[in-house]
């Protein structure tokens, strides 16, 4: 199943005018209260507790559980409440619902927006047989800083990549119209910032120049208002000391008034609540007051009014001013907007009997074709794909039995994998074999040992067998329950000691390949270079076994490139991103990276003018691999690289003019293959320091060995912009630019001069 592109509308420009008449209307008929009822979500209710709340009036709840439950607190809301408005049934459907796929993070490693777009129609058609019309997803945090654990859930360190993920999926989730069937209210969330937390820890401070947040971590939101997304999600963090929930410039000013977001602005979990201990307010009142007349338009977390406890409990917000009481009247008018748009008021049921509770057909095969198409071979000596040579096998590593390839932000009831990677590389070396007319490989299983805690007995058990294979595989694992919200981490190694499986199996002299199951990236320095392979594997979902084992035998050529770089050390981190400044004292020499001099002797270092240069003196300059990077079994090349045209005026880009990149990729192997072609742009100089290279273009083609193709870019104003706070905004300056394509940063460049 796959979702066709769409043309993107707006939830609230899809109404006629007989609904907006009709949304106000029922404003007119709320009471304060039934208005406060509205502009809330709550959470972590029983079906009693839901039924008895949709009957007194809440605009939205979390999803009970299936479709007959989901049905019966819409039925209760129409049908039992004063005015029977339905309700919006949210849930965090975040890389899928019954059939799940690849995290985020793995999407993004495809460099395929059209997979981010398919996951997110398959989730929704799942979700919404159920009852579900609203999910918080996606998440278009710009990530740099591995050690976040919602790394996971985003798409990278890069702008460009997250926002063309990040807009497909919310293409994939609504469609052109919401009252198409299996659509869901999509949210772009954590605005913003969030990524960018202190130390990558979890819901800490953001502290960033406007230049900053407008040039890395805006532009994912943009492009999800431009693809109408319904819903943003406010994020915890403070922004240069202002809780975001609080933060008018950035929810109104900038969100709502310059991005022209028409949708509804919802809080985080408890994050109204949370601006007491952020110690910008006194008391849940004024967190609320504060909250909504800052922009926020529905409330997570049911602190606004309860009214399941009425008259008991008066509204929170009592004897509110003018100011606030039209705020609010906004607020409820983007959420029946909300409701008019997916056809609530019409259809608040679904049909029960064709609630989608396990992985169809069509649905296992989307998953696993956009699978395919994300792990990343990091390094290859030649070990993989696995040799007809190889005869006897070892697959080892926790990893290697285990069905946790489904990372976080699952439902517990989503489908896991049927059965470990050990059935499904016998299977696939079984298929192997056959199609060569030969016996099977003998397949050795030493799987099991804990994640967290590989013994000196289970390291020894796999050096012995290690020593009478001919090939070893070691499936090596950082648990889904690692990763997520939450689950910041300070040392990114390989945790349980694992690595020591490593180390054991490489001094047998056999050859080894190593196949990470993670959701971030991992500090591997160590021992990165002792086997011959290593595959990224991320948490690929259902179908994640099938899809690995199907690498390692060559049935399937890696074609995933890193959306985030991988640090050598914790300690260099957040500075491994692509996208970074030059700095006067860049460390290089002719453009090359340089080693640091470890050892300057008694003397003092032997030259200067490279040892006062920005570096580590204990690490190797940059990220052990770098954004972009990824192998293949079989070569490309890239000939005949050309502009359109060799200059142009900054008129003519401001115009929407732009510039054609255009190249020829062969296929030199003697393997078919996917290449993810990049392009890249660095202003050369410009009034503010550019980054050393920026991505402006992407995309995927598929070639069989031999096969040419010749694949056009276009340049414009947004890939050689740069935002300035001297109120000029995004300009393009007139100068050269370099044009490179490929991952390689040392690729002879084009010259694009941009003309006043």
């Amino acid at each position: 199943m796959t979702a066709n592109r769409t043309t993107p509308v707006a939830p609230a420009d899809q109404l006629t005018d007989a609904q907006r008449a009709r949304i106000e209307e029922i404003l007119a008929s709320l009471t304060w209260e039934e208005k406060l009822a509205q502009i809330q979500v709550t959470f972590k209710m029983t079906l009693d507790e839901c039924l008895v709340a949709a009957r007194s009036g809440i605009g939205a709840l979390f999803w009970p559980g299936d479709a007959a439950d989901t049905n019966a607190v819409q039925r209760a809301a129409v049908e039992e409440s004063v005015h029977g408005i339905p309700l919006l049934i949210g849930l965090d459907v975040i890389h899928g619902q019954r059939t799940i796929f690849p995290i985020p993070l793995a999407l993004a490693a495809s460099f395929t927006p059209a997979s981010a777009r398919t996951c997110a129609a398959v989730s929704a058609v799942e979700a919404r047989s159920g009852g579900v019309t609203w999910t918080f997803s996606p998440m278009i945090d710009v990530a740099r800083d591995p050690r976040w654990g919602r790394v996971a859930e985003g798409f990278g360190e890069d702008p460009l990549l997250t926002a063309a993920m990040g807009a497909a999926m919310v293409e994939g989730y609504q469609h052109e119209r919401l009252s198409e069937p299996g659509t869901l209210v999509a949210t772009a969330k954590h605005y913003i910032g969030y990524g960018a937390a202190e130390g990558g820890r979890d819901y800490n401070t953001v502290d960033m120049s406007h230049q900053r947040l407008r040039s890395v971590y805006l532009p994912p939101f943009k492009d999800a208002v431009e693809a109408g997304v319904g819903s943003v999600m406010a994020s915890f963090n403070t922004v240069n000391g202002r809780p975001v929930h609080a933060n008018h410039r950035l929810l109104t000013d900038l969100l709502k008034d310059e991005l022209g977001f028409t949708g509804a602005v919802v809080g985080d979990a408890s994050g109204v609540e949370n601006l007491v201990p952020h110690g910008v307010v006194t008391d849940l009142a004024e967190a609320a007051t504060t909250s909504l007349l800052a922009g926020l338009d529905v409330e997570m977390g049911a602190h606004l009014y309860d009214p399941t406890a009425r008259p008991e409990s008066p509204a929170l917000l009592v004897n509110p001013s003018p100011e606030l009481v039209a705020r609010v009247d906004d607020a409820v008018r983007r959420v029946l907007a909300l409701k008019m748009a997916l056809g609530l008021f019409d259809a608040p049921c679904v049909d029960a009997d064709a609630e989608i509770t396990a992985p169809t057909t069509d649905h296992l095969a989307a998953a696993r074709a956009v699978a395919e198409t994300c792990p990343v071979l990091l390094t290859n000596d030649g070990t993989l794909p696995i040799a007809p040579t190889a005869r006897r096998i070892l697959l080892a590593g926790p990893a290697a039995t285990h069905t946790d390839h489904l990372g976080a932000w699952v439902q517990h009831f989503a489908a896991p994998p049927a059965h470990g990677l050990d059935v499904a590389l016998a299977q696939a070396l079984a298929r192997d074999a056959a199609a060569r007319g030969q016996e099977p490989p003998a397949l050795t299983v030493l799987g099991g040992q804990d994640p967290l805690g590989v013994t000196e007995e289970e390291v020894d058990a796999v050096a012995t067998a290690a020593a009478d294979a001919d090939l070893v595989i070691l499936a090596l694992d950082e648990p889904s329950q690692l990763t997520g919200e939450a689950t910041s981490r300070a040392d990114l190694h390989l945790p349980g000691g694992q690595a020591a499986l490593v180390y054991a199996a490489v001094a047998t002299g056999t050859p080894v390949a190593v196949v990470l199951v993670a959701g971030r990236p991992l500090v591997a320095e160590e021992w990165i270079e002792e086997p011959g392979a290593v595959l990224m594997a991320w948490h690929l979902g259902t179908t994640a076994p099938e899809v690995i084992a199907d690498i390692l035998t060559g049935a399937v050529n890696p074609s995933g490139r890193l959306p985030i770089g991988f640090p050598r050390h914790s300690g260099q981190l957040p500075a491994t991103y692509d996208a970074h400044e030059n700095t006067g004292r860049p460390a290089t020499r002719g453009g090359e990276m340089v080693k640091p001099a470890f050892d300057m002797g008694l003397d003092g270092p032997a030259n200067l003018e490279e040892f006062f240069t920005s570096k580590y003196r204990d690490l190797e300059l940059g990220p052990r691999f770098r954004f972009g990077h990824g192998l293949s079994y079989t070569s490309f090349e890239y000939r005949g690289a050309a502009l359109s045209r060799s200059s142009v005026p900054v008129a003519e880009l401001a115009d929407g003019e732009g510039v054609d990149v255009t190249v020829t990729v062969t296929n030199t192997g003697d393997r078919d293959g996917d290449e993810v072609v990049l392009l890249f742009t660095r202003d050369v100089v410009a009034s503010l320091a550019p980054a050393v290279r920026r991505l402006a273009g992407l995309t995927r083609v598929s070639l069989t060995a031999g096969q040419s193709t010749e694949v056009t870019l276009r340049l414009e104003h947004r890939h050689l912009a740069l935002w300035d706070d001297d109120g000029a905004g995004w300009r393009v300056e007139p100068g050269d630019f370099e044009i490179r394509l490929g991952a390689d940063p040392d690729a002879t460049p084009l010259t694009l001069t941009v003309t006043a």
